[in-house]
């Protein structure tokens, strides 16, 4: 199986993935659509990062060309001329500033604007799919409704062609599968258009809640995962602890806008034959048994635990000593989020003990997501569905979006399960 493999403990921005794609063997030249449809150029070029060479990409939104971050190569995408590899420097005051640049847009704005441009069914999808995990972040963060959603940092040209950018350039290497080791988010402090936020910050964390990989702080205090990067890592890669045996076909480095004393600002990116192997995901599982928690206190228990990193919950009722009716409460976590996982178990249920088994493992099927639209009380509704598929390709799963089938049953008044009847049925009919 042809896999590609990001190396995530440097953390992702739009523009390290977009230079990771193109090192590890895209062709720049499938960019051309979106230069001609935004009028922005991608400024390839060539840097160091303390000692590791790496590619640069820069996206240009105006005549004031400003200069690359590295020797730009003939690719195509303007002259070159000799600039300095390493001008790149660590930055001395309190916090970095956020990623965008140009005219911001509302989420609906953006989803217009990519349907607009007549790109390649699977390619639209992709795009549609990250602007929606960054649209469902922001309304998150500013408790706002998702189509009136005005993205702040992340509407704007060059991050619109980061996205698009990227599902052109992963759609040209054509690989099975795409994962990602850990993700690193950085630390310290970043300057938003609301002000000065803790890193990482509240949209890359929301977004990587939704993500299949595992978000990691540090480990210097910079921002090191941007919004925008941590979206489209969520739509399409899967979290693996470290990389399966793997062929190895091409590797490639994309440079980021930092340098930093001891270690290298780029993203890592392998493509190889993984040999059809699935990828083994390593979990520990924690256990308890509680007599006396309150419905109200296991109706919120699933969110709680995941949003202190629990991957899945499962409530089964028991009998417990004594013939007392009590539950069995199942996590599944990651070994580095067991002890903030626990100790949020035990505060939510007052148990007195918790239970974490030897090291167990889950073997991981492709997970996509993509998207669909049902007709429901006379209009049209955009929906996720996740689509399961084996190591073959083969789908024998298709589900709908949880939180997207709610919205759409509570504006039409149409049950919950007859709004994923039609948006499942809508994904096997259009395939």
């Amino acid at each position: 199986m042809q896999t590609l493999a990001f190396d995530g403990r440097t953390g992702a921005s739009g523009d390290m993935i977009l230079a990771a794609l193109l090192a590890a063997g895209a062709d720049p030249d499938v960019l051309a659509p979106v230069e001609d449809v935004l009028g922005v150029e991608y400024r390839i070029g060539e840097t160091t990062k303390n000692g590791v060479h790496a590619t640069t990409v820069d996206v240009l939104v105006d005549d004031d060309r400003e200069e690359p971050k590295g020797e730009i190569p003939d690719h195509g995408h303007g002259q070159s001329h000799e600039h300095d590899a390493e001008h790149g420097h660590e930055h001395s005051h309190d916090h970095d500033h956020a990623e965008g640049s140009g005219e911001n847009r509302t989420y609906a704005e953006c989803r217009d604007f990519v349907v607009g441009m007549e790109l390649p069914a699977a390619v639209e999808s992709d795009a549609l799919a990250i602007f929606r995990l960054l649209g469902k972040a922001e309304a998150r963060v500013h408790d706002t409704d998702l189509e009136a959603t005005h993205f702040h940092e992340v509407g704007a040209d060059d991050a619109i062609a980061d996205i698009v950018g990227a599902a052109l350039l992963l759609s040209d290497l054509d690989v099975d599968r795409v994962v990602t080791t850990p993700v690193a988010g950085g630390g310290g402090e970043v300057s938003m258009s609301h002000g000065v936020y803790p890193v990482p910050t509240p949209a890359v964390s929301y977004i990587a809640s939704a993500a299949d990989w595992t978000l990691s702080g540090g480990p210097i205090d910079t921002e090191l995962l941007t919004p925008t990067g941590a979206a489209i890592l969520a739509h399409i890669a899967d979290g693996v602890d470290s990389l399966s045996p793997l062929s190895v076909e091409s590797v490639g480095y994309g440079a980021g806008d930092k340098s930093f004393r001891d270690r290298p600002n780029v993203l890592k990116a392998t493509v190889g034959d993984a040999s059809g192997r699935l990828v083994e995901d390593g979990i520990r599982v924690l256990e308890t048994n509680v007599d006396d928690a309150t419905p109200e206190t296991l109706g919120a228990l699933q969110q709680r635990l995941t949003e202190a990193g629990a991957r899945d919950v499962t409530i089964l009722p028991t009998t417990m000593k004594k013939s007392r009716p009590g539950h069995l409460i199942k996590v599944i976590v990651k070994p580095d989020d067991v002890t903030t996982v626990a100790r949020r178990l035990a505060a939510e249920t007052g148990t007195l003990g918790v239970r974490e088994t030897a090291a167990e493992h889950r073997w991981i099927a492709d997970r996509t997501f993509d998207s669909v639209e049902i007709v429901a009380g006379g209009d049209t509704h955009e929906m996720s569905v996740k689509i399961a598929a084996d190591d073959a390709g083969d789908v024998y799963d298709v589900s709908a979006e949880y939180d997207d089938a709610l919205a759409v049953a509570e504006r039409t008044g149409l049950a919950l399960r007859e709004v994923m009847r039609r948006a499942e049925t809508a994904y096997r009919e259009e395939r």
